[in-house]
C-alpha cells in the first residue's frame, strides 16, 4: 500500500501496530489522513480508531478503515469505531484514490 501511495506522491508514514500508530500521529502531528487497516496485531484497527477519536486534536481527522474482505455490517462498524468512511480489500487502485481525494479536499 505504501508503495501505491508514494506513486502518487502522497507522503506516508506507516505503522505496525495500532499502538505505534498512534504514537506515529502524536510525533507527526500534522497528518491529513489515517487509513487504518482493521486487522493489527496487539491493538485491531477498531481499538485505535477509538482511541484516536479520544484525542482531541485528531477527534476530526478523517480516517478511512480498510478491511480484509467485505462482510454484512463492516460498514457500519468502522464507522461506529470512529471511521469516516471505508473501503474493503482487494484495493482498486483508482477507488481508494477517489476516496483519498474526496476526504483531503473537504
Amino acid at each position: 500500500m505504501t508503495s501505491l501511495l508514494e506513486r502518487y506522491k502522497i507522503n506516508v508514514i506507516s505503522a505496525e501496530t495500532g499502538k505505534a500508530g498512534i504514537e506515529a500521529l502524536q510525533k507527526a502531528g500534522d497528518i491529513d489522513l489515517v487509513l487504518m487497516d482493521i486487522m493489527l496485531p496487539e491493538m485491531d484497527g477498531y481499538d485505535t480508531m477509538r482511541a484516536i477519536r479520544q484525542m482531541y486534536s485528531f477527534n476530526q481527522l478523517p480516517i478511512v478503515a480498510l478491511t480484509a474482505k467485505a462482510m454484512k455490517g463492516d460498514r457500519e462498524k468502522c464507522i461506529d469505531a470512529g471511521a469516516s468512511d471505508y473501503i474493503a480489500k482487494p484495493i482498486e487502485t483508482e477507488e481508494l484514490l477517489s476516496l483519498l481525494r474526496n476526504w483531503l479536499l473537504r
